[in-house]
This record gives C-alpha cells, sequence and structure tokens, in this order.
C-alpha cells in the first residue's frame, strides 16, 4: 500500500458570491493556471466529480470562479467547504532537493543514528521555515524544524527522511 496521495488540494470553495452560482475560492496552489477558462478540477475528496472552470477572476485572497453546471446560489452553496483536487501527476516538478507537502507526508523519519521517529503527518508553513510534525508510534507529536542543519536526506522513492539528532527535539 503506498502512503502516496493519488490527487493534490489545489483549492477550496469557501462560499457563494452572489446570486448566479459564482464561488469564492481559497487557492491552496501556487500554479496560477489552475483555476483558468477551462480547467478541470475534481470536487471533493476521493471522489471524482468534475468541475470545469467557465471563468475566474482574482478578489482579495481569493479566487472568484464560475463552474458549469453550476448556474444560482443554492448549487454554489452546497458547495462550500468543497476541497478541490488535481491529479498528483499534473503537479509540477521543483528543482532537485525541493518537495511538495503532499510528497512528504507520510514517510518515515528516522534519526541518524537509526532510532525511528514516527512518519510525517503535516507541513507546517512557517514566516521563518517549515516545520514537520511527526507522530511517533505512541501517538506523540514531534515537531522537526525543516532546517539544513537538521534535516539529513530526503528520499521520496523510499519514503525515508533522516535528520540529525537534536537533544531536547528529536531526542529527551
Amino acid at each position: 500500500m503506498s502512503d502516496r496521495p493519488r490527487y493534490v488540494a489545489v483549492g477550496r470553495i469557501a462560499r457563494a458570491h452572489g446570486v448566479r452560482g459564482e464561488v469564492a475560492v481559497l487557492p491552496l496552489t501556487q500554479v496560477g493556471s489552475r483555476f483558468e477558462r477551462g480547467s478541470r478540477l475534481l470536487a471533493g475528496e476521493g471522489e471524482d466529480r468534475p468541475m470545469v472552470v467557465a471563468s475566474s477572476r482574482p478578489h482579495r485572497d481569493r479566487m472568484l470562479v464560475f463552474f458549469e453546471g453550476i448556474k444560482d446560489r443554492d448549487a454554489a452553496e452546497a458547495l462550500q467547504g468543497t476541497y478541490l483536487f488535481v491529479p498528483a501527476t499534473a503537479v509540477p516538478l521543483l528543482p532537485e532537493g525541493e518537495f511538495w507537502p503532499h510528497e512528504l507526508i507520510g514517510c518515515e523519519v528516522i534519526i541518524d543514528g537509526g532510532k525511528t521517529l514516527g512518519r510525517l503527518r503535516e507541513v507546517i508553513h512557517t514566516p521563518a521555515n517549515d516545520v514537520w510534525s511527526v507522530q511517533g508510534d505512541d501517538g506523540t507529536e514531534i515537531l522537526v524544524p525543516a532546517l539544513k542543519d537538521v534535516v539529513r536526506d530526503v528520499d521520496v522513492e523510499t519514503r525515508r527522511i533522516v535528520v540529525r539528532e537534536v537533544p531536547g527535539l528529536t531526542v529527551p
């Protein structure tokens, strides 16, 4: 069984906007073309409900989007809270040594001495640097700063991340 996701969330429908079926989408992607006319997205986690963008426009920190087939406010309100996905294969490649969060989630995190810390369950974005939330086998959460001084190796193919032993952080 693979921990890799088949789909990656690129937006969440926040609410209906107006009375003609337009929705406000909170983008979860930096790929600007995701919401261009004709773009195909999948609505709902684990569902293959295709949504085709009829038109879109930026509005503050959101995108206002008309989807084909969504013609009124009632239909738009029914989509509130729905996540929008693309296949993981549609995500652009990053330069070597950089990774998308979905590539890291589920990886086993081990200390360079060989001890397993747990599995990476979340990437937390902070102004200074990303922080990885690792869940230990006993359910405890270990927060690991994603810094070059701490992270020794990331191998998304083998699903393993090696971190340096940091007293008080990775070991008691």
